[in-house]
């Protein structure tokens, strides 16, 4: 059974406004709804709670305040909110329709105009929760998928070492053979991006170095390092990096 949006993370609403009447009816309005309230009568103060409450995760703001517009100040959490999760909404009492689209392309969830029509905001709200869930959801399925794929390409690279094993009765299978200086025809075959990744093997590098160093995440460094050992046909990393140690690389 589905958890109700309730037994999920808590929801925090952040109400922005410089009309303290209003902070006070609209708080004692959410509170009785059973929605926890931050209230600010400015969008500095407004910024700085945001970032200090990890919790708020709906933002209802006035349009028109003095020093910042709430576009402004939602565009300022969102530019610092990272993956955070959070939806907005922007109040206003004049209908003027360029305030309404500059919100909306902005990014804002939702426009409500004044004088404020409080279960139409309360609607909003409910809708954004489910919005917020959805969100969640899905990233708790796309970090679910990238464990899989380590998994995944862990299993692959601990089969391609397996592969490598002489089994008893099987005749041997001749592994890479380094010339003095290092060269080897095995080598030859490497990709310029798999001799790279080796090169970097030599020098001692975990995957996740490697993955930095090249700009790639470390679930690729891994199937990098399973293609090299089997067309090196070395059995493991440190075999690579003791073969490749006494190469001179320009």
């Amino acid at each position: 059974m589905k958890p109700s949006m309730e037994s999920r993370e808590p929801y925090k609403l952040l109400i922005v406004d410089n009309e303290p009447l209003i902070l006070e009816e609209l708080e004692e309005f959410f509170n009785d709804h059973a929605l926890s309230c931050t209230i600010c009568n400015s969008p500095q103060e407004a910024i700085q709670r945001f970032e200090e409450d990890r919790e708020i995760n709906i933002v209802l703001s006035d349009l028109y305040m003095p020093g910042m517009t709430g576009i402004e100040m939602i565009a300022s959490l969102r530019a610092s909110a990272g993956k955070r999760i959070f939806e907005s909404i922007l109040l206003s009492g004049q209908s003027d329709k360029q305030d309404i689209i500059m919100a909306l392309q902005s990014g804002v969830s939702d426009y409500l105009a004044k004088p404020l029509d409080l279960d139409a905001a309360l609607a909003s709200i409910n809708r954004l929760r489910g919005v917020i869930e959805q969100r969640r959801e899905a990233m708790e399925l796309e970090s679910i998928f990238k464990r899989l794929q380590s998994i995944s390409s862990s299993l692959e690279e601990v089969y391609q070492e397996i592969s490598q094993v002489k089994k008893p009765g099987q005749p041997h299978e001749p592994t890479v053979r380094m010339a003095g200086n290092g060269d080897s025809a095995a080598l030859d075959k490497l990709s310029p991006r798999q001799l790279e990744v080796a090169r970097l093997i030599a020098r001692g590098l975990s995957n996740y170095q490697i993955s930095h160093e090249l700009t790639l995440s470390e679930n690729t460094v891994k199937l990098y390092v399973s293609q090299i050992l089997r067309i090196t046909r070395l059995h493991n990393r440190t075999q690579l990096a003791l073969a490749l140690a006494p190469r001179e690389y320009p």
